[in-house]
């Protein structure tokens, strides 16, 4: 078995490092760590923080807090990691339920200082590693029910010890929402875990061993096995999720156009797909050639999610692309896809632009559908937002009534994004701080080519490849 192949391999699609993402949570230790874990980076980095939420909030005290020494004093064993998860803090607790000093622990890479046991159902690394890059994918807490980990005798290598832990691992956010650190908090049962067993009877026999647990430690052993089972089907749960996202996905791209356009070296499209199950596959693009000068271009973005959005997505964009072939006029296209859309199952609130491009006439006729504008971007830098030609989402009104669409002109060499709300959308903050960013963007970059153009959009908008997308992100970049 090769070491990446090892439960406590580096090597890991699940977990990478990013050096932007590094330089904003950068965390060092000292040359020469403190023997007895008194100062480390990463702990005073919290005492700054708290600073300047005091400085906010108007609520601080007189008092100095040394949270360095708060981080020792924590009665729970607690391990900071980096993304790529070196260790770069341990507290008093930890040192002593490890057996292990700050030299063998600061630096280090987590499963070098504890590798899996050589036994063939060790799992312990595995589930853990796990868990970790469910943190980092995701950005959230990931509590794992009792684990059997065997850890290394300090004094014995080679020789692994029988242990069993319950940890909770908590990420630690910078700004834009990526992890920076990873607190992972661990609790030993191991004795409680070996007195259970002990009370339990073995097969054969009416009655217990001799060792007899209290009525609390009893519950107490109770509730960690029945969390183990849990965990267990947790797994399971997940891994058909990830399966039915694959199917989704892949379904997603096959009725899709192709990323690459070699007819359209002045265009671009990209298609990201949420990193949660429950937000895929509810976004499409197309790209159409109406006549000699004339190029249709559409994005939509279905309410549903996962394998039934991926079938009224590809209904409601083939709906699209007919009726924009058959009319030429982008109102009427969604006039059409609107009274439609009363027919298909699941089509109800789903948005959608389409926009016809006259490279003869030089100019952009626009109709949305309840989606959030496009942007043109001007050869001279300056961004010009679409939206004088909106209407309700599809289904969702009267849509006997015809609906509109604005023309506007544009010079050679500008730039126009259509795009789907994942790219400009996130929890906790107003749509239009979205908006602003991704013009922003747009003027930072609107020289460069469509291909790079998009990437560029896409690094500056979307989260950290870390955790991914919390929604589909569609794009549709066109050098005018």
């Amino acid at each position: 078995m090769s070491d990446s192949d090892a439960p406590g391999g580096r090597e890991s699609p699940g977990i990478r490092t990013d050096p932007d993402t590094d330089a904003d949570a950068e965390v060092e230790t000292d040359a020469d760590p403190d023997p007895e874990f008194a100062h480390t980076r990463s702990p005073s980095s919290l005492e700054s923080e708290a600073e300047a939420e005091v400085e906010s909030t108007g609520t601080g005290t007189d008092t100095d807090i040394d949270f360095a020494k708060v981080f020792q004093a924590l009665p729970s064993p607690v391990l900071l990691l980096t993304p790529d998860l070196t260790i770069v803090a341990a507290n008093e607790a930890y040192a002593q339920v490890s057996g292990r000093g700050p030299e063998e622990l600061l630096g280090q890479f987590l499963f070098d200082v504890f590798p899996d046991s050589p036994s063939e159902e060790a799992t312990g690394a595995r589930t853990l590693r796990t868990s970790l890059e469910r943190v980092l994918d995701t950005g959230e807490r990931d509590t794992m029910a009792l684990q059997k980990y065997d850890v290394e005798a300090p004094d014995r290598p080679g020789v692994f010890e029988e242990r069993y832990w319950s940890p909770v691992n908590i990420p630690v956010l910078d700004a834009e929402g990526r992890v920076s650190l990873i607190a992972h908090r661990v609790e030993e049962v191991t004795a409680l875990v070996r007195a259970r067993q002990a009370a339990t009877p073995t097969p054969g026999t009416r009655h217990a061993s001799l060792t007899t647990l209290s009525r609390e430690d009893a519950m107490t052993a109770d509730l960690l096995t029945r969390s183990q089972e849990l965990q267990e089907l947790n797994e399971e749960l997940r891994k058909a999720h990830a399966r039915t996202h694959e199917v989704a996905v892949t379904l997603q791209r096959a009725m899709l156009p192709g990323t690459a356009l070699p007819r359209h070296d002045f265009a671009a499209v990209r298609y990201q797909p949420a990193a949660s199950f429950l937000n895929v596959c509810g976004d499409w693009y197309d790209l159409i050639d109406l006549d000699e000068d004339r190029l249709a271009a559409a994005v939509g973005d279905v309410v549903g999610h996962g394998l039934e959005a991926a079938g009224v997505m590809g209904q409601l964009r083939s709906a699209l692309s007919a009726a924009i072939r058959a009319t030429g006029r982008p109102a009427d296209a969604l006039t059409t896809l609107a009274q439609h859309a009363h027919t298909v199952e699941g089509a109800l609130a789903t948005t959608a632009v389409q926009a016809v491009i006259d490279r003869a006439a030089h100019t952009v006729t626009y109709s949305c559908a309840g989606h959030p504008p496009p942007l043109l971007a001007h050869p001279d830098g300056t961004v010009e937002l679409l939206d004088t030609a909106t209407d309700p989402p599809l289904a969702a009104g009267d849509d006997t009534i015809p609906r509109t669409q604005a023309t506007v002109s544009y010079t050679p060499g500008a730039t126009l994004v259509l795009y789907t709300d994942g790219l400009i959308e996130r929890r906790g903050e107003d749509i239009d701080q979205g908006l602003h960013r991704l013009a922003h963007s747009l003027e930072r970059h609107h020289t460069l080519p469509p291909e790079p153009l998009s990437d560029a959009i896409l690094t500056d908008l979307v989260p950290a490849p870390r955790r991914g997308p919390d929604d589909d992100t569609a794009l549709v970049v066109i050098r005018l």
